[in-house]
């Protein structure tokens, strides 16, 4: 419950989109309506449905707490950065159960997903190294960052990329989510969204935006 679905996705999502957006602790990512919209559709609304309740601590109310409480907490001393740690040991684990789950349902589909694909789609934009105002970062430790960052390290924002050639290698890799992303329908919309991030400054927040408004309609 807490790893794949109720602290853990959060955690990574907001770890992702904070090292691009330039903040530097979870408690100030709070602050962000748009960030706390993300992690609440990743929780509730993506991950509450296929979790697995340990029947001790309610699901939801475990949720209510991770989001109304520890995440804003500012004497929680946790970073973007410390958490962005080793991202690609975790997808599995943190998104790629919650996937398998809507696979082996019958009455759902990983079509469904938006925000978790986002969160894969800004985890491949925060590989190539730039922030949403196309400055350099330093990308925290990942034993495969040299292997993932191979093709993506040289993008500049605005020019013109073959996102299907940049990102099949990873995005179809079973060892980093569990399963081809590709075979359960998602990679071509994560291909799309991470191309709409790299297309200029400030198009991470907005891409973020533009899917959180689209879903409240």
């Amino acid at each position: 419950m807490k790893v794949t679905t109720c602290l853990n996705p959060l955690h990574t999502s907001l770890a992702v989109f904070g090292c691009l957006l330039g903040y530097q602790s979870i408690s100030a990512e709070m602050q962000n309506p748009d960030l706390v919209q993300l992690i609440k559709q990743i929780g509730y609304h993506e991950g509450l449905p296929v979790v697995k309740d340990p029947g001790i601590i309610n699901p939801k109310q475990f949720i209510d707490e991770v989001v109304n409480k520890r995440l804003p907490n500012p004497f929680i001393p946790d970073t973007p950065q410390r958490i962005a740690s080793d991202t690609s040991q975790k997808m599995a684990i943190r998104y790629g159960v919650t996937l398998q789950h809507y696979v082996d349902r019958s009455d759902l589909t990983p079509t469904q997903l938006h925000f978790i694909p986002l969160t894969i789609a800004a985890w491949c934009r925060y590989l190539v190294g730039l922030d949403d105002n196309g400055a350099a970062f330093d990308l925290s430790p990942d034993p495969l960052l040299s292997e993932l960052q191979a093709d993506l390290k040289n993008l500049q924002l605005g020019q013109a990329i073959d996102a299907h050639a940049l990102l099949q290698p990873i995005l179809s890799n079973k060892t980093i989510f569990g399963l081809d992303l590709y075979q359960i329908e998602l990679g071509v919309r994560i291909e799309t969204l991470f191309s709409q991030m790299m297309a200029e400054k400030g198009a991470i927040a907005a891409t973020l935006h533009t899917l959180i408004e689209k879903e409240a309609e």
